[in-house]
């Protein structure tokens, strides 16, 4: 992945039907393409379909009339120029356009890019608008008004498949007007992320030099201006005064006025500009140069009311040249006398100065447009000429008084504007204290910064407040325009001097300026050789304390190195806001962090410690948060009577402390259900009963959502080789074989827990030794951005590895199946089965009578001599004795004893009655009910399973002394 304006990029090739390209058939076949392509391709391709463009077409429109000597061409020259250099030898191709996409300029790495291209490529005059070229860089930076990227086959058209290119629009600086694009072409194996920082750079040079153009022209118009006697404006006698026009106007109709008054003064100019309100009414604003007592320069702006007999608004023949940082107004034209001063005509925004009757032009004249002198008359709406001089006076009142030079302030601003709007939508995607962090690095360079650093507490990290933040500081960022710039590296502990800007800057609670670090008091106290080498890198910084609702967070440093200006007074206001918005989002991250790190171990303390002691199976299991929240996933590996183990895997609905709690309380359920025995449909059905009971009773269900789940339960049963599963709701488990074969048991689904009503079913299946469970939750499989049977399919081939471990079987699933970043929780579970050695199992088979118990004493006798186990001989006899007297009297023939010996020994005896024994204490005058007594006594545990044939009684007698 590739991101360009905060988009991610899949990466691909052109062709094969991969990557961007298999998007781009699917969409032009008509098919759905998901997520898979970026929004403003996927715009831009829709609109290029709803214009009927064809992607095979070749031909361009060509302008032979384009303008080779305007604006645009004459501030991208220069910088074009620098580009060629910069970019000598290589196969780049630079381009800058008309806001209507026609390519004014073209610049050639390789010089003999341009006789090998078409000349689509590499003859100025074609057209690049969308509406006529498809997707393409230039055409869609013009759509988008933003930096773009388009890669091989996100381009519309077939011939730009095998090319990249990055665009961004070119701006004017006063009036914002996108005036072209600049475009870098290039192949696609050239593509690197760094050129947005160039075509960035590139792009404000051109921008400045417009506003250089713009003061000229402007410079010009004074000039003229001044040589008419204009200052006879100031004679006017009838003034009122600011308060007084506030009063008269309505808060609506003087923001407008204000607007207007801004926008006079960035032009630094005397000039008159005629506002229609929304009232009928119109307005004249005058700007005006001035001079204070103690030589300061501005520029005053005053509103013109007209008179009581001013007449109606005159026409003017013909629209004159439009100056720069003027938006067009609504198509009407006047002419207002301003007491002897020079007319000044406003016509749909254009402003332009008319020297009066029979006056000539001074020298500076020819500055102006051949137009703007020639053949202009005022007439009144009946086509007489109108020169009375004793149109009755107008009202003035001062509106805004600013410094010259505003428009370069005024391009600072809007930037600094941008670069904030930019902030609020690109730091805080995510609840992630570290990404956060660097987000605010990623957006301050390098529009503000060339290099930022960031320094969090540890405790921060966590999601805890520090005591102290500046004791225990750690670099979690480090960014820049290039690597290799002598800073700490991310993770090291920072311990900042008392006399150091960001100790200060962590004290005051305020960021401060070191405009150059050279002088900067305590730089160099703390690591005089680590500073030096710093400083050969970077000569200017700003040190901003990151403090969110009271608590400190950090510090960020912001480091200048390219740009030989020091950081300014500006540029720390700009600063502390980007850090102030970060440092909300930081907190908020650790906010997050802390309440997931408590559910996380709540999770976590919930879930099994070690494994227990068992033979039937050799089990690795893995839990795997969500990357947004915890969820309710959970496992477990139970032992059980006869050499079994039974095997959980279970999910509950939600995420949060809740779905954690609730995911204890079914497992500590499911547990005690499997431990009493009961086979895996029943404990099922047990566990649905809970879980809708627990829907229904608890009071935190209302607000929080449905209690409900999956599981499936497994029992292995190593003496048969045989596995016992029932599922409600979950996957189905992946069974590896001995020879990686790898298939996915088609089990009765059954209803998810919690719906109550509905049956649960349990499937057989035989599991030769060395086999492999796999069991796991649908946060594995399941992702928004994934084919469940692509996945399956992943899942199958990763699995198909029989030699590997459970332990390793469980990373290469987590490494290669599980989604990067995963919105549910994982839980794995493997399991490799063992086969209980037949030689280890001794089975009678004998009738219900009486006089064959002395025979099952003496062959289990032989039996244990056999296995080496004499001394518990006497203990498992009189067990047997009791347990096969007991089936004998009150159960139903036949019956069967088996002895396991595996960690403990095992006596079994099985009949086909269902009623089971009950352990009682007997009275001293009872004849009879010591038996299960004695035996509970002699065995470390007994007791009854349930068959499809009737039950068995068991009981273990420890090994340890044998």
């Amino acid at each position: 992945m590739d991101r360009s304006g905060g988009e991610p990029i899949p990466a691909g090739r052109a062709t094969g039907g991969t990557g961007p390209a298999r998007f781009r058939e699917r969409f032009l076949q008509g098919d759905p393409v998901g997520a898979g392509v970026r929004t403003s391709i996927l715009n831009s391709w829709q609109r290029c379909r709803t214009l009927g463009l064809s992607p095979d077409q070749t031909d361009l429109p060509y302008r032979a009339d384009f303008d080779p000597d305007g604006r645009i061409v004459h501030a991208a020259v220069p910088v074009l120029d620098r580009l060629q250099s910069t970019f000598a030898g290589s196969a780049m191709n630079i381009s800058v356009a008309d806001a209507s996409g026609t390519v004014l300029l073209r610049r050639f790495g390789e010089a003999s890019l341009a006789r090998t291209l078409p000349a689509i490529q590499s003859v100025p005059g074609f057209v690049f608008a969308e509406q006529v070229a498809g997707t393409n860089g230039i055409g869609l930076a013009l759509a988008e008004r933003q930096l773009i990227r388009v890669y091989g086959a996100e381009h519309f058209a077939e011939r730009s498949q095998g090319s990249a290119c990055r665009a961004l629009p070119l701006r004017d600086p006063l009036s914002g007007r996108i005036e072209g694009a600049l475009c870098f072409g290039y192949p696609r194996s050239a593509d690197d992320p760094a050129l947005d920082a160039v075509i960035r750079k590139a792009a404000e040079a051109i921008e400045r030099r417009l506003l250089g153009q713009s003061s000229a022209r402007e410079r010009a118009l004074l000039r003229a201006y001044r040589a008419t006697g204009a200052e006879a404006a100031a004679s006017l006698q009838h003034r009122i005064g600011v308060e007084e026009l506030a009063l008269e106007l309505h808060p609506r109709d003087r923001a407008i006025l204000m607007e207007k008054a801004a926008e006079l003064i960035s032009r630094a100019q005397r000039a008159a500009v005629d506002v229609p309100l929304p009232d009928g009414r119109r307005v004249t604003l005058v700007s005006r140069l001035m001079t204070s007592v103690s030589g300061v320069e501005g520029i005053a702006v005053e509103a013109v009311l007209p008179g009581p007999a001013l007449r109606a608004p005159r026409a003017i023949p013909h629209q004159v040249d439009e100056p720069l940082g003027f938006p067009a107004e609504p198509a009407v034209a006047s002419v207002l006398p301003l007491s002897g001063a020079v007319p000044i005509t406003v016509a749909s925004g254009h402003l332009s100065l008319v020297p009066p009757s029979g006056q000539h032009p001074p020298e500076t004249a020819p500055d102006l447009p051949a137009e703007a002198g020639e053949g202009l008359t005022t007439t009144g709406t009946d086509g007489v000429t109108d020169d009375r001089p004793d149109s009755p006076p107008s009202a003035r009142g001062l509106v805004m008084v600013g410094e010259p030079h505003v428009g370069t302030y005024a391009l600072a601003a809007r930037r600094r504007l941008e670069l904030l709007s930019e902030a609020s939508v690109h730091i805080g995607t995510t609840l992630d204290v570290r990404r956060t962090a660097r987000e605010l690095a990623e957006t301050a360079v390098p529009r503000l910064a060339d290099f930022v650093t960031i320094d969090l507490p540890e405790a921060v990290l966590r999601g805890e407040e520090s005591a102290d933040p500046r004791s225990d500081l750690r670099r979690a960022v480090v960014h820049g325009i290039r690597d290799g710039c002598p800073f700490s590296p991310v993770g090291k502990r920072i311990d900042y001097g008392p006399t150091t800007p960001q100790t200060r800057c962590l004290t005051s609670g305020q960021a401060v300026l070191e405009p150059d670090l050279q002088a900067a008091a305590g730089w160099f106290a703390q690591d005089p050789e680590h500073s030096e080498q710093l400083l050969s890198h970077v000569h200017s910084l700003i040190a901003v304390p990151l403090v969110a609702r009271g608590v400190v967070l950090g510090v960020a440093g912001f480091y200048r190195a390219e740009d030989p200006a020091p950081f300014g007074d500006d540029d720390r206001s700009l600063a502390q806001e980007l850090a102030t918005r970060a440092a909300l989002s930081i907190d908020n991250a650790r906010r997050y962090t802390r309440e997931r790190t408590m559910v996380l171990a709540l999770q976590r303390s919930l879930l099994p410690h070690g494994q227990p002691d068992q033979d039937a199976v050799e089990v690795a299991h893995r839990y795997l948060p969500a990357e947004s929240d915890v969820g309710g996933d959970w496992y477990d590996v139970i032992p059980l009577s006869g050499t079994r183990v039974g095997l959980f895997v279970g999910d509950v609905v939600g995420h949060g402390l809740l779905s954690a709690a609730t995911m204890g309380r079914v497992r500590t359920a499911a547990r005690s259900f499997a431990e009493l025995d009961f086979p895996p449909d029943e404990v099922l059905t047990h566990l649905d009963n809970l879980v809708g009971r627990l829907d229904r009773e608890e009071p935190a269900a209302e607000g929080a959502g449905i209690i409900g789940g999956t599981c499936l339960y497994a029992i292995y049963d190593p003496t048969s080789q045989q596995c016992t599963m029932a599922r409600a709701g979950h996957p189905p488990p992946a069974l590896v074989r001995p020879d990686g074969t790898v298939s996915f048991p088609d089990l009765p689904a059954g209803p998810p827990l919690g719906l109550g009503g509905l049956p649960f079913e349990a499937a057989e299946i035989h599991l030769p030794e060395g086999s492999q469970l796999v069991l796991y939750t649908d946060g594995l499989i399941e992702d928004r951005h994934r084919d469940v049977d692509m996945v399956l399919d992943q899942l199958r081939e990763v699995l198909a590895h029989p030699e590997r471990g459970p332990d390793e079987t469980c990373q290469a699933v987590l490494d290669t199946v599980a989604p990067p970043h995963p919105y549910d929780d994982i839980a794995l579970l493997v399991a490799r089965t063992h086969a209980l050695d037949p030689g280890r199992i001794a089975t009678w088979d004998l009738p219900a009578d009486p006089a064959l118990v002395s025979e099952v004493r003496s062959s289990a006798t032989r039996q244990l001599a056999d296995w080496g186990l004499d001394e518990v001989a006497f203990t498992a006899e009189l067990m047997l004795s009791e347990l096969v007297t007991n089936a004998i009297r009150h159960g139903a023939g036949p019956i069967r004893v088996r002895l396991l010996h595996d960690r403990t020994l095992i006596c079994e005896v099985s009949d086909t009655s269902n009623t089971a024994p009950h352990l009682r204490r007997a009275a001293t005058t009872d004849e009879g009910g010591r038996g299960l007594f004695l035996v509970a006594q002699l065995a470390e545990s007994w007791g009854t399973r349930y068959t499809p044939e009737g039950k068995v009684i068991w009981a273990e007698c420890g090994l340890d002394a044998v």
